[in-house]
């Protein structure tokens, strides 16, 4: 197992539609483990392969609920299947520092995934966890978070953003 580095915004392969994994191996196990240490390294709740660079259609989650052991989860090809309501809850990002801000989600989806063993499953969730899944699904297509916010939220990250980089190059 090893850290691997999380890739920040403007990252141009963030913006990538990841590509589908055909090969459950031994190289695809070690992907899984790197980025459940990435994660809980960070801290984090979620991660996608393409925040590390690869690009492979991988998410890993934390299922374990506050207080409780942690307890991780790896879906392959996640995809989501079914969605009823709406819920808007404050999110993050490993991949995008320094903001938070409320974005609209599904209240309930349905997600088609595979397992490390490339056999077929499917889980239904709702609340923080469906925003959890959207959020890491949303990275295996290019999207950020920050898509979600309007126009003009948008702008105004992307300002702070340049700012910190070049004061981060200056240093």
């Amino acid at each position: 197992m090893a850290l691997r580095k999380i890739l920040e915004y403007p990252e141009p392969v963030l913006r990538l539609k990841a590509t589908p994994v055909e090969h459950f191996d031994e190289q695809l196990r070690l992907l899984a483990e790197d980025m459940v240490e990435t994660m809980y390294d960070a801290p984090g709740i979620g991660l996608a392969a393409p925040q590390i660079g690869e690009s492979a259609r991988v998410i890993v989650v934390d299922t374990s609920k506050q207080g409780e052991e942690r307890q991780s989860m790896v879906l392959v090809n996640p995809e989501i299947t079914a969605h009823e309501g709406f819920q808007v809850d404050e999110e993050g990002c490993l991949s995008v520092p320094e903001l938070t801000a409320q974005v609209q989600r599904y209240l309930k989806i349905t997600v088609a995934y595979q397992d490390l063993d490339g056999s077929a499953r499917e889980l239904e969730t709702q609340n923080r966890f469906a925003v959890v899944l959207q959020h890491e699904i949303d990275h295996l297509d290019g999207i950020l978070f920050i898509d979600h916010l309007s126009p003009l939220k948008r702008s105004l990250y992307k300002k702070k953003r340049k700012k910190m980089l070049a004061a981060e190059s200056a240093a």
